[in-house]
């Protein structure tokens, strides 16, 4: 079963993500990710800038990273779907 999961992320990663430069995201997980999910990236600077953007999970591996965390492979939501 899919999840939707909001997420706070910085303005200097969320313009990275946005500009198809940054296609991945590093993540805790905390809320039991997988390959399916949708995220919804909300810009956070110390309060939420009203930016935000969904995103769907294609690709996640634990591979070489801290314990309980997980690489997520992200592409825009209606990219994805065309």
């Amino acid at each position: 079963m899919t999840k939707t999961h909001e997420l706070k992320i910085a303005p200097e990663y969320f313009a990275a993500v946005m500009g198809g430069r940054k296609t991945f995201e590093i993540r805790e997980n905390d809320r039991d990710f997988q390959v399916g999910d949708t995220l919804i990236l909300r810009e956070w600077d110390g309060g939420y800038s009203g930016k935000e953007e969904l995103f769907d999970v294609i690709y996640m591996t634990d591979y070489e990273q801290k314990d309980g965390f997980v690489v997520l492979g992200i592409v825009l939501k209606e990219e994805e779907e065309e």
